[in-house]
């Protein structure tokens, strides 16, 4: 996997419409994005947030716990 780059200005007019989608309730927000795999693998991974920096990390470890636990669910089955 490639490096994550984190982006916080990933094009002004993207985050404009992902804000304006999310509604002025939003306080923060995290997009992760990834490329399509190349033939040996690898991917760019892209972090983009707006927002409060603290506050984005604490969805993006609340978020990983969620996905932790689901596959901790789907394994034991």
């Amino acid at each position: 996997m490639g490096k994550i780059g984190i982006k916080p200005k990933w094009g002004e007019i993207q985050l404009s419409k992902v804000k304006k989608a999310m509604g002025d309730d939003c306080a923060c927000f995290v997009l992760i994005s990834c490329s399509t795999p190349a033939s040996d693998g690898k991917m760019n991974v892209e972090m983009n947030y707006e927002g409060d920096e603290s506050l984005a990390a604490f969805l993006v470890e609340n978020a990983a716990q969620v996905f932790d636990e689901r596959l901790l669910r789907r394994e034991s089955k």
